[in-house]
């Protein structure tokens, strides 16, 4: 072959019509490829931006579909890559850089940074701003869904006798009312139930529906108002629309997940569960402990009868020492209620609602 006179590669040629491949050669002649079978019989120009090349790749034949529906099939790949770039044609980038391992890695640590970064401040973003976007009609409508499904999880009856509960409802009420003259408190509903799972707890869910169960009431049956501060603590979520947050979060992570494994329908599946079994970030708990004392100190009640539910739930846990033994909280890493885990330590919390002063004028 001349130095100037075009590459020619022999290969087989499948006419779309027939199961029979034909030997045919190629050359590329301007912008134009040309296909010629041996007996000169058949001859056929094509675009070379009509073509749809093979990527290059480490094994494996190559195949070239055709415009007109034809098939290009190649067994040895090194062959047909040296006539490739013999005519003159060029991969395009993203073909280069699958075959670069330095591309490849530097790909990977971008996925990984990028993850990373949408993980540790993507997410809580994101969530917060679409959380404050939702119609409350529609907030509503997810907390009765989650409640539901959580009666059907692990929720029971309560066990209380329907005077005892309606006393905490009117008890919370007055509170309510008096830490909001102007009526400007987010809208609430207040349940018992049974829960040998939860236990000693209580929970906020969107659209204003809590949750307390039997455990934590007969727990705190000779402080009534640290049940209200409780139920403080859960009203300051539903200010914030943590509970809400949490589950466009979990959704917001789903997405993640099925980026890195492809099927994420498991986990959105156990969302409403995560509302009462996860935790608040430490951010948010700390907001709702300030509502509560805030709410706590407007009705004239002592934000430090809180100090009281915690220092409870510990020497329930037998993790510390009894209550008048204040100042060695730290450590013990009990998970207590209204959030379980990733909270503030409970020690910091005893010493912020014991500590706790109104704000000046």
């Amino acid at each position: 072959m001349a130095p100037d006179e075009p590459a020619v590669i022999r290969t087989q040629w499948f006419d779309g019509r027939s199961p029979r491949g034909r030997s045919v050669s190629l050359r590329v002649q301007g912008d134009e490829l040309l296909l010629r079978t041996h007996d000169g019989l058949v001859e056929h120009r094509y675009p070379l931006g009509g073509v749809r090349w093979p990527e290059r790749r480490s094994h494996g034949q190559r195949q070239t579909e055709l415009p007109d529906g034809g098939l290009i099939q190649h067994a040895n790949a090194t062959e047909w890559d040296a006539w490739f770039q013999a005519s003159g044609l060029r991969e395009g980038a993203v073909v280069g850089w699958m075959q670069s391992w330095r591309a490849t890695l530097a790909a990977m640590a971008g996925t990984v940074v990028f993850l990373a970064a949408a993980w540790v401040w993507g997410v809580p973003w994101l969530s917060v701003t679409l959380a404050g976007l939702v119609p409350q009609s529609l907030e509503n409508q997810i907390g009765e869904q989650s409640l539901a499904q959580l009666d059907r999880l692990f929720l029971k009856p309560s066990q209380l006798p329907a005077a005892q509960q309606e006393a905490l409802r009117q008890r919370f009420a007055r509170v309510v009312e008096q830490a909001h003259p102007e009526g400007d408190a987010p809208a609430w509903q207040l349940g018992f139930h049974q829960s040998e799972i939860l236990g000693a707890n209580a929970f906020a869910l969107p659209g204003g529906s809590m949750v307390m169960t039997d455990d934590l009431v007969k727990l705190l049956d000779d402080q009534p108002d640290a049940l209200v501060g409780v139920l403080a603590h859960e009203l300051g979520h539903v200010q914030h629309h943590h509970g809400l947050d949490l589950m466009v979060r979990a959704s917001l992570v789903s997405a993640l997940v099925g980026v890195v494994l492809g099927d994420a329908s498991g986990f959105l599946a156990t969302v409403p569960a995560t509302l009462a079994t996860q935790s608040y970030s430490r951010d948010a708990e700390r907001e709702a402990d300030a509502h509560a004392a805030q709410m706590l100190h407007a009705s004239g009640i002592d934000p430090a009868v809180m100090a009281i539910f915690f220092e409870r739930m510990l020497a329930e846990e037998g993790a510390v020492q009894p209550a008048d033994e204040q100042g060695e909280h730290e450590g013990s890493g009990v998970s207590l209620p209204i959030a379980i885990a990733s909270h503030p330590d409970h020690g910091e919390r005893i010493r912020f609602f014991r500590e706790w002063q109104a704000p000046g004028p």
